[in-house]
């Protein structure tokens, strides 16, 4: 085999070695995003669980998610501006820096009193890596 055809098979294999890694690559990012939607959903589901919620999102603040062991978190803070007690379920959305799903997770944050504000802690369903935002998804006060 001349020099000519030795470099174009050994290109070829290089080529089809990163055509692979790509594929491998895209592959992995595609379970990652599948079950990225299932949490979502899962956690959808268990919103749409609530009876006589009412929508509450101006009353729940997120705080700066931060590393907690291999997990991420965020301070959640429900601010009741009604005349009793009440109970907030909050959808809180785990996102990188260009605004991608990252996770999501359900939080209840109970017995908040009339005119004050009692926090929760978000802590995500697995490791999180890079930029991460904290957002309210939804909230309802029941």
């Amino acid at each position: 085999m001349g020099r000519t055809a030795g470099a174009a098979l050994a290109l070829a294999g290089a080529l089809a070695l990163t055509t692979g890694c790509d594929a491998a690559e895209d592959a992995a990012g595609g379970v990652v995003s599948s079950a990225t939607a299932a949490v979502a959903s899962a956690a959808e589901r268990k919103m749409n669980e609530v009876r006589d919620g009412v929508d509450a999102k101006a009353e729940v603040k997120a705080g700066e998610p931060r590393a907690d062991g291999d997990r991420t978190v965020a301070e959640i803070t429900a601010t009741n501006p009604k005349d009793r007690n009440a109970d907030y379920t909050v959808l809180v959305d785990f996102r990188d820096g260009e605004g991608k799903l990252l996770d999501s997770v359900v939080l209840n944050v109970e017995a908040v009193a009339p005119g004050g504000s009692k926090t929760g802690t978000a802590r995500s369903n697995r490791q999180l890596s890079g930029v991460t935002e904290a957002e309210i998804g939804r909230a309802l006060r029941h």
